[in-house]
């Protein structure tokens, strides 16, 4: 069966971290970029973060720079996202995704479009 198991996540006054993992189970995730994207209620949902195959290229949202951190272990089949000095406005459900299948290394996007498999999601609140 092909899944993406997330956990981590939970409540945390602003201020303080939370770790976000996500582990695939049935495929590799060796040949795909991976990403993470948020849904706020009534928001679109939105790009958070994204690792390239290699792990060399990340791209972050304007608005997690400099306190989100994403990486991969591709031995463990797993994506993480570390969130540091958490706000309220980043209280959402999280999503780790999984790229289209592609020979580009060292790149990724942070497009919904361009992604094809999704966690089932981890809510993560923050209170102020």
């Amino acid at each position: 069966q092909l899944q993406f198991v997330e956990s981590g996540g939970g409540l945390v006054q602003a201020g303080g971290s939370l770790r976000l993992s996500c582990v695939a189970s049935g495929f590799t995730l060796d040949y795909h970029p991976l990403a993470w994207f948020r849904q706020a209620p009534g928001k679109e949902r939105e790009g958070v973060s994204c690792i390239s195959r290699n792990g060399g290229g990340t791209n972050y949202a304007n608005f997690v720079k400099g306190r989100f951190t994403i990486s991969r272990d591709n031995a463990k089949n797993a994506l993480y996202l570390q969130m540091n000095d958490l706000k309220p406005e980043d209280t959402a459900v999280y999503y780790c995704a999984r790229g289209l299948l592609t020979s580009v290394q060292d790149e990724c996007e942070l497009n919904r479009y361009e992604y094809d498999f999704w966690g089932q999601g981890r809510q993560v609140t923050v209170s102020s």
